[in-house]
């Protein structure tokens, strides 16, 4: 290269200064209590600009900044967006094509209301840049700069040719591909020194894009990419504010440190929390899965149901395959809790066997009364009906969640017992086990739990399938309880849920009326 083209480009070289600089001058902070204000940049933000534009090695062609969320990530990369929209990295690369890149519309959304509103608030920026609300993009005409948002679902992402890509939440990216993020990357190849950001929170596993990222950029294969990940380590304690720190650089200044110990205490108590909150708050790698309910909450709601005579009953019915667990689960509101009286069924045949297997005291707790068994090696249909056909005589059963995987085998034993077809529509109710119907029981049942409004007795059977139950998460936060992925039966829980799921959200009051009148 000859000497004089070399002078000039060190010359137009844009640093760590001039990026920080023009950001503490330009931009003001776009929401939150202090909306509108000049934005200082926290040493730990200079520090990471530091990171990416100060690289000893030469230009960075990548930078993965991970933390925790609502660690102020989309304002830090709205600030640099605008830096290479109209700042200095622009005016050293005229004509650029910049975009961010999310998951989801509403995701790729966020940064380009954010960079939108910065420049609204600076009415030299906004002399400067034009908004385009629409297709979501922002033009600087003096510079020939174009920046814009785009999603997973977008259909125009091929024949672009960035020079600046922010990749927002790829966390949220599934296994190791994603056709947008390659796109993106392989488009870069007519720039001269591009540049991507990775702003995001830990994806859930090791084998997903953004974890493999990381791996690859921690092991320093590549000079030119530089990581900076803030996370706690798992043989922490989970819920002290030191451990929290490690995963919030912002944690007190602009992310509220009251409503993070508030989850953190919700995880504490309530271990089905736990896996969420140690993936968002603490960025670590976690599988959005975990315990229902931990042991204490369980535990304190051990009071006895007493009778459920007098009272409208709403009920949960898992019936099982062949020779597993049977559960019936009735509940009862009175002075304020829902009673819990479970019934479970086993086969009779072999219970000392599956107590072995399992390593569970099915012979004892059939001893105690805790356990129904039925005749022969798989669970009688026509026994359980016969039962319900009883506690339908005895009490007032209004509705009986079920699902309805099995239920084409017991309708039959249903009628058998003397149950009408129009009976049986009346008070059985199909529910689902998917995310849909499980989802909102899941949160009404930790809500009664959390708030005491359980009384369960220590039922043992019951016991056990709380303390192994385990939900899956899916990417909207939806919840089901998961066989699959749990440690043993479940059987009881997934029927009190439904119980809960049928039941009113509310009991109706019992209203005093000589009180009223009086």
């Amino acid at each position: 290269m000859p000497r004089r083209k070399q002078k000039q480009l060190s010359d137009d070289k844009v640093t760590a200064a001039d990026v920080i600089t023009f950001i503490e001058q330009t931009c003001f902070v776009p929401e939150g209590k202090f909306v509108g204000k000049k934005l200082e940049l926290a040493d730990w933000q200079k520090d990471l600009i530091r990171l990416v534009y100060d690289n000893p090695y030469g230009p960075t062609r990548r930078a993965i900044i991970s933390m925790g969320r609502k660690n102020s990530k989309t304002t830090l990369a709205a600030c640099l967006l605008l830096a290479h929209l109209c700042g200095p990295p622009a005016k050293s690369k005229p004509n650029s094509q910049l975009y961010s890149a999310a998951q989801s519309r509403d995701q790729a959304a966020i940064i380009f209301a954010a960079a939108s509103r910065m420049i609204r608030l600076n009415p030299a920026l906004a002399r400067t840049v034009t908004i385009q609300e629409t297709a979501k993009s922002l033009v600087c005409s003096e510079l020939g700069t174009r920046y814009r948002a785009l999603s997973a679902d977008s259909t125009t992402a091929h024949g672009l040719s960035p020079s600046f890509i922010v990749h927002d939440e790829l966390g949220q990216v599934r296994g190791p591909r994603s056709a947008l993020y390659e796109v993106l990357e392989s488009g870069v190849g007519a720039q001269e020194n591009p540049l991507s950001i990775v702003i995001s929170t830990q994806a859930a596993t090791d084998s997903d894009l953004l974890s493999v990222l990381i791996d690859d950029a921690m092991a320093g294969n590549d000079l030119h990419t530089v990581v900076k990940l803030y996370t706690a380590s798992a043989d922490l304690d989970p819920f002290d504010e030191a451990t929290i720190r490690l995963a919030n650089p912002a944690f007190g200044t602009f992310l509220n440190a009251r409503e993070v110990l508030a989850m953190a205490a919700d995880a504490k108590r309530m271990p089905a929390r736990e896996a969420e909150y140690r993936n968002l708050i603490l960025n670590q790698r976690v599988e959005p899965t975990n315990m229902f309910v931990s042991p204490g909450v369980w535990k304190s709601c051990g009071e006895s149901p007493g009778s459920l005579d007098g009272l409208t009953l709403y009920a949960g019915l898992d019936l099982s395959e062949v020779a597993d667990l049977t559960a019936l689960v009735l509940i009862g509101w009175r002075d304020g809790k829902w009673r819990v009286v479970p019934t479970f069924w086993l086969p009779s045949e072999g219970l000392s066997e599956k107590a072995t297997t399992d390593r569970l005291p099915y012979d004892l707790w059939r001893a105690q009364g805790y356990l129904q068994t039925t005749p022969g090696r798989t669970v009688s249909y026509e026994h359980v009906a016969d039962h319900l056909r009883g506690l339908f005589r005895h009490y007032n059963i209004a509705k009986i969640g079920f699902d309805r995987w099995n239920m084409r085998h017991f309708l039959p034993w249903l009628f058998k017992a003397g149950l009408s077809e129009q009976f049986v529509k009346d008070h059985f109710v199909e529910f689902g086990q998917g995310m849909q119907s499980m989802s909102p029981a899941l949160r009404d049942l930790e809500q009664v739990l959390l708030e005491g409004q359980i009384a369960h007795g220590d039922h043992p059977v019951l016991s056990m399938c709380a303390a192994n139950t385990v939900i899956a998460v899916d990417d909207a936060g939806n919840r089901k309880p998961s066989k699959k992925r749990s440690v043993g039966r479940i059987d009881g829980m997934v029927a009190l849920a439904m119980a809960i799921g049928v039941a009113p959200l509310k009991a109706e009051p019992v209203i005093d009326v000589q009180a009223l009148i009086g």
